[in-house]
């Protein structure tokens, strides 16, 4: 079963490439409604006829997605919560920029974690014990191991969250490259990690993850003396594929741009019209 790509005037497309994952780009803004099966995952329509069935098939799967990703959206305005889905890929640094930015805001502001990943609670006993509130999801329990969160799941963790409670919730997403920024949670905002490790041609390669966010942290700046990375060529790239992104260069183990990143949060929370209505 190949990939899928949904255009602007509905139409679908198989990829081809054989992962059994249909996934859908919407490049009208580069923020794609998105496809899920029933219980957060995507299916298996091996089975189904191609053609007019299986776009109708898919195009079931994308509407599921979207209508709980509005149901998530209504219930975190409801709550009076700014919900900031944070995407990169593995290794790029986000567990650790999670840690340095609940030490930072835990005193200022209610925080939860929703923490995405295929395997394991690592990362999430690491986010312990700064006073957040923090919830798991596991792809690999019920969501056929899934390389990225999607509504239907986020959704499932909802009840563990006081949203409520909470000022401001960071959903830490699976590390993938691909996958996560073509799925729509019901988040406000969309942000991602970029580790200088992995290469200034990142952006050309990736355009859809790094179109569809509102900011990239450079993370690993630390690392530029003993790197042969041209950041400038980084910062071309990606304002080609992304023009109004905004960018902040972080070393998320030196503390090095953190205080502009809370920041950044902070003001997504005071320019946010339902925050404070409760």
């Amino acid at each position: 079963m190949g990939r899928f790509h949904r255009h602007d005037d509905g139409t679908v497309h198989s990829h081809g490439d054989g992962d059994g994952h249909p996934h859908n780009h919407d490049h009208r803004d580069g923020r794609p409604t998105s496809p899920a099966g029933p219980a957060g995952g995507h299916g298996d329509l091996s089975g189904y006829a191609t053609g007019a069935e299986r776009i109708q098939v898919l195009e079931a799967i994308f509407g599921e997605n979207d209508r709980l990703a509005a149901a998530n959206r209504a219930d975190f305005d409801a709550a009076g919560v700014h919900v900031v889905n944070l995407m990169s890929s593995p290794g790029a640094g986000k567990t650790t920029l999670l840690r340095r930015t609940l030490e930072h805001l835990c005193d200022h502001l209610r925080l939860g974690i929703l923490e995405g990943d295929i395997e394991t609670s690592l990362d999430a006993d690491r986010l312990e014990g700064f006073g957040a509130a923090i919830a798991l999801i596991n792809t690999g329990n019920g969501f056929g191991g899934e390389c990225h969160l999607d509504a239907p799941m986020v959704r499932s963790a909802l009840p563990r969250l006081p949203l409520t409670d909470l000022d401001l919730l960071i959903v830490e997403n699976v590390g993938n490259l691909v996958c996560p920024a073509e799925f729509t949670v019901g988040e406000h905002t969309r942000a991602m990690v970029y580790a200088i490790t992995e290469g200034e041609e990142k952006p050309l390669k990736y355009p859809v993850m790094f179109r569809a966010v509102d900011l990239v942290l450079v993370n690993k700046t630390d690392l530029l003396p003993h790197l042969d990375v041209d950041l400038d060529a980084f910062h071309t790239n990606l304002h080609a594929v992304n023009p109004d992104v905004i960018t902040i260069e972080i070393s998320a183990r030196t503390g090095t741009g953190i205080p502009a990143w809370c920041d950044w949060l902070t003001n997504r929370l005071t320019t946010t019209s339902h925050v404070g209505a409760r």
